[in-house]
């Protein structure tokens, strides 16, 4: 039976590191957690917000996600897209998810990422 969702692997070029943590760490106010030796050596990196874990692996012949992504609730919806926009990152709100506010952003290697927030009932 399945229990929760452990993480999310989004692919990435090879040596792009340093932008990919400077996106997922200062950007998004994640914290990076160390990879295991053997898999170190496979380059990338992952990130972890409260319960929430993202994997970036390296994959050779990279093409971004620009469909596929995961959705990422946040609190504070209004707050965290400014955070974003005032570190440069794009967000492009979307009204289409009744019950939600919702907008998208793309990382520094092109892969499309959603933020939502539940709208609170009254």
């Amino acid at each position: 039976m399945l229990a929760a969702v452990d993480h999310v692997q989004l692919a990435a070029p090879p040596g792009s590191e340093k932008e990919l943590r400077a996106y997922y760490a200062d950007v998004l106010g994640m914290t990076e957690i160390p990879k295991p030796p053997v898999l170190a050596a496979r380059g990338g990196c992952w990130f972890q917000a409260e319960a929430v874990q993202l994997h970036l692996g390296i994959e050779e012949d990279f093409r971004p996600a620009r469909k596929a992504h995961p959705g990422l609730r946040v609190t504070d919806i209004e707050a965290y897209a400014a955070r974003l926009a005032e570190r440069g990152a794009p967000v492009t709100w979307d009204d289409n998810l009744p019950g939600h506010r919702r907008f998208y952003s793309e990382d520094p290697v092109g892969n499309r990422l959603e933020f939502l927030e539940p709208l609170r009932v009254r």
